[in-house]
């Protein structure tokens, strides 16, 4: 069961969260957040969440530099991100950009709070039961565990 809700948000929405993993169902998503942002004068965040290994101690042992990787990984987020707002977008809002680290799960959710998002759009990939089961997906944490309606 998810924790109760509270409902806070009004129509149009105001403050719309995107999240961006650059797979197909999350840029229909993101067309739907862009569209819905558009009609509703809204502001649209984007965020992008690199989830990696957290076993600092085993960096040393690696055969390349993981804090180089990891920067790497990060500027090619940004550039991706920053390329999806196009000059057409820009011309009716100025949508804010986020890359960070972290379970996207837990950090989906952080960024909604922050910014007392009104709206969390998420694109979600087929998983057969047995997957979802074993193994939960990130909308579906998102929606067991949002605390906001």
């Amino acid at each position: 069961m998810p924790p109760p809700s509270v409902v806070t948000s009004t129509l149009p929405f105001k403050r719309i969260l995107c999240g961006i993993d650059f797979s197909d169902p999350s840029m229909a998503a993101f067309r739907v957040a862009l569209s819905v942002a558009r009609e509703s004068d809204s502001a649209l965040t984007l965020l992008h969440v690199l989830e990696f290994p957290s076993g600092e101690p085993t960096d040393a042992t690696l055969p390349f530099d993981m804090g180089a990787y990891r920067a790497a990984v990060q500027a090619d987020s940004t550039r991706r991100m920053m390329d999806l707002i196009t000059e057409d977008v820009r011309a009716w809002c100025t949508p804010a950009t986020k890359v960070v680290h972290g379970r996207p799960y837990e950090q989906i959710l952080e960024a909604a709070e922050e910014m007392s998002a009104d709206l969390i759009v998420l694109g979600v990939h087929g998983r057969n039961a047995l997957d979802l089961m074993l193994f939960g997906s990130t909308t579906n944490q998102v929606i067991r565990r949002a605390t906001r309606s």
